[in-house]
């Protein structure tokens, strides 16, 4: 693999202006695809296998023409204070309304208040419905603004008028988002690279993938069903990984420059290096994103394609793009500190030189250089052959990631410990974890939709915002009326059913559809319950009446959603788990390494749901993070937050163990390979890990209440995984854990290929620079 990578990265490098005319091309192809592209088909959003879906499909078989799904307006009338919606003048304004918004080609019907019963017991609430012929996508902008104008109408004769549905959905405000990230990665790519070419260049390059990865979607969009949501989900990963694959290869880069080597040679082993940790890395994702196929549900299998093929763009354009735009600029990536010693060394680069390392982990005393000195490692107890002038933390301050290693490797237990207990604490919250679909009462007060939920649920109910759809399919009753009928008495009588509606029969009489109002709010846990007793109530009717019946509506989706996203998410975890451990076993090769990783990453994902909960759920600092309802947990989070954050997760236990056991093949003890893998990684993967913070949170300036939830989610998870999980619990196992750390069975070790992601292959291979510079940029001669 190293091998393979080093040639790639040469070729790129050496044939730069090729390589960027070939992304360029690919760019301007996929553009051109997406211009010409069709709209998605219809039906991309369908749940198979839980009954509410079978209940809507039989509800467009056997109403034809009336597409369940399709959109609905619920306008909610409120009279002024002290008055009522019966009076003359009241009631002539409603009835104008209704009148208007079912003048309309798109309208199936529209019902008036005074017609269907839907008139508050103290009179001062009403509401009307209008259905309509076609989804809220389809519907035309006459047909939406015939409703907007008679409703404004309405609202000038002195009633309050409030739309809910989906109808006239309003669209959640616009935050930053991707455009705060992108401010905020470029910030911290400045401060660790102190140059802006290097800060730019993985700006540059994720931008570049994001665009290809968009309008590949965009082009392909009408033959695979992806819809915009796919779009926002992989511009928001192909922006955060594309980022961090070329911020790990410029940083090797600038790595092997500080050692010495031509930019052609060190192009290369970057690529041969930090290249493999970016394949696997990136594999690990694609194979978290892939997974979500195993659930059974098409949305979320378009969604997991959609974003892997973008993080497969990230991953080619760091292995191809970086490299050849390096060849462009080599010295640009460099600070300016840097770019001074690079000067320098040509000046003194034939007058001096550097011994390489016999033994890197010796623990004896050795034989020593003339002008040379022994030092032993406070850390390790290692030997070390000092030349003429030290390099690095030798002779300048260490820097945070050694300071850090150096106490984690010390004191291993303490940290382990107080990690473990810290996540789990923070964990504890989600054993509270209530799933749904937050529907209107999530979304803020300024909206109409928002206070048209409010009124109803003042006016009729808190559960009259979720009525039970009950299809009755009589088609093998001997009397399907009188079926329906028993069906409906006994939803009548069910304890928690404050109403049922007459019951509303197809053309050939044999299916039926009943509303059913809960006593309860929709995302309650009564209401769940109620879905079950009246479904557990099937085989009764059916066995009396010779009736079946399916449950359906907004409520008992959503209720299904969430057990089948429960239900599916142990297999999803067994699978990216088990094999992400294959993957990662072929890359450490070892057992226990991937054990850890796996087990970090849970500890990382738990106390992630838990703040998820904490927040969003039981309403800690809610208002802080602007959430304005707290209710269930998006019934999708939990899927995402795993595949999403265990592929990211990945990322950072590649490039940092990576770092670890190249030291450790190189010689170095178990200690000091810690130490000198965070050297060279640490503050790599805190910048990396700050700006998919800053992407993810970025999402969280919307005015949509699941956005925020997303945003919130994965920026915490982040957190927890980089500068808790792999920051602490990871190098306190290794340091506990020692060579074992490295075990691998015999029989197993030669079954497994070797890919050699570390580079050992090219370093036995690569000549010596001509001179090691210090941080000065003075040329240094140095035995270690």
């Amino acid at each position: 693999m190293a091998t393979f990578l080093h040639r790639v990265g040469r070729w790129a490098f050496r044939r730069r202006r090729t390589v960027l005319l070939i992304w360029v091309a690919v760019l301007a192809a996929v553009f051109l695809g997406a211009t010409s592209a069709s709209e998605a088909p219809e039906g991309s959003s369908t749940m198979p296998g839980i009954e509410s879906q079978k209940a809507f499909d039989l509800i467009n078989e056997r109403f034809p023409g009336a597409e369940a799904d399709g959109a609905e307006a619920r306008i909610v009338f409120v009279a002024e204070q002290g008055q009522q919606v019966t009076t003359a003048a009241n009631r002539s304004a409603i009835d104008k309304l209704v009148a208007s918004a079912a003048d309309g080609s798109q309208v199936a019907e529209a019902t008036s208040p005074f017609d269907a019963d839907a008139v508050s017991k103290d009179k001062s609430t009403a509401y009307a419905s209008v259905t309509y012929k076609v989804a809220s996508d389809d519907l035309t902008d006459a047909s939406k603004e015939a409703l907007t104008k008679a409703v404004d109408q309405a609202r000038d004769a002195g009633l309050t008028v409030e739309v809910g549905g989906s109808a006239l959905e309003t669209e959640a405000a616009q935050g930053l988002g991707e455009v705060l990230g992108v401010l905020v990665a470029a910030v911290v790519l400045l401060i660790t690279f102190g140059s802006l070419a290097a800060a730019g260049l993985p700006l540059l390059t994720a931008i570049l993938g994001v665009s290809i990865s968009l309008a590949g979607i965009t082009a392909l969009s009408s033959a695979f069903g992806f819809s915009s949501t796919v779009g926002e989900l992989a511009m928001m990963l192909g922006l955060a990984v594309g980022i961090d694959y070329s911020l790990f290869v410029v940083s090797r880069y600038r790595e092997e420059r500080a050692k010495g080597h031509e930019p052609q040679q060190a192009t290369a082993l970057a690529v041969g290096t930090a290249g493999g940790a970016v394949v696997f890395a990136g594999l690990t994702v694609i194979i978290a994103l892939l997974g979500l196929s195993v659930i059974g549900v098409p949305m979320l299998s378009k969604m997991g394609l959609g974003s892997a093929g973008a993080v497969l763009v990230g991953v080619l354009i760091a292995l191809t793009a970086v490299p050849a735009l390096l060849g462009f600029w080599p010295n640009a990536v460099l600070s300016r500190r840097e770019r001074k010693g690079e000067s320098r060394s040509r000046e003194g680069g034939r007058r001096s030189r550097i011994r390489l390392p016999r033994r890197a982990d010796s623990t004896k005393s050795g034989s020593t250089e003339s002008g040379s000195t022994e030092t032993r490692s406070a850390v390790t107890g290692d030997t070390r052959t000092i030349g003429i002038r030290t390099v690095g933390a030798s002779t300048a301050k260490a820097s945070w990631g050694v300071r850090w290693a150096r106490l984690v490797v010390r004191r291993p237990l303490p940290v382990l410990l107080l990690t473990v207990v810290g996540l789990g604490a923070l964990a504890v919250p989600s054993l509270d974890l209530r799933m749904g679909m937050p529907g209107e009462e999530a979304k803020s007060t300024s909206t109409t939709e928002r206070r048209a939920y409010d009124a109803l649920a003042e006016g009729f109910g808190p559960g009259f915002n979720g009525p039970l759809t009950v299809v009755v399919d009589a088609k093998k009753a001997d009397d399907p009326q009188a079926a329906v009928a028993a069906v409906s008495d006994r939803l009548d009588s069910t304890k928690g059913v404050v109403s049922v509606s007459p019951a509303r029969f197809n053309e050939a009489k044999d299916t039926a559809v009943i509303a059913a109002v809960p006593a309860t709010a929709p995302t309650s846990k009564q209401t769940q319950d109620l879905v079950r007793v009246i479904r557990g109530e099937r085989a009764a009717v059916e066995s009396d009446t010779g009736a079946s019946f399916k449950v359906t509506g907004t409520t008992a989706l959503n209720i299904d959603v969430a057990e089948k996203m429960q239900d599916a998410l142990v297999p999803y975890l067994a699978v990216i788990v088990s094999l992400a451990f294959l993957l990662l076993m072929l890359v450490f090769r070892s057992i226990l390494v991937p054990l850890k990783a796996a087990l970090g990453f849970l500890l990382s994902v738990g106390a992630a749901l838990g703040a998820i909960v904490t927040v969003f759920q039981q309403g800690h600092g809610a208002g802080f993070f602007g959430v304005e309802e707290t209710g269930p947990i998006m019934s999708t989070m939990p899927i995402f937050l795993v595949g999403i954050i265990f592929g990211l997760a990945m990322d950072y236990q590649v490039f940092l163990v990576s770092r670890i056991r190249e030291a450790h093949i190189h010689g170095e003890g178990s200690g000091q390979a810690i130490v000198t893998g965070f050297r060279h990684s640490a503050q790599v993967v805190g910048a990396a890990a700050m700006i998919m913070m800053a992407v993810f949170g970025g999402f969280m300036t919307g005015g949509e209440s699941m956005v925020k939830m997303v945003g919130f989610g994965l920026a915490s998870a982040v957190f927890f995984d980089a500068f808790v999980v792999r920051m602490a619990f990871v190098p306190a196992v290794l340091a506990l854990l020692g060579r074992r750390a490295w075990w691998l069975p015999r029989w197993l070790d030669r079954l497994l290929p070797r890919v050699d992601v570390e580079g050992e292959a090219l370093m036995k291979h690569t000549p010596a620079p001509p001179a090691l510079h210090d941080n000065t940029g003075q040329p240094s001669s140095v035995t270690v």
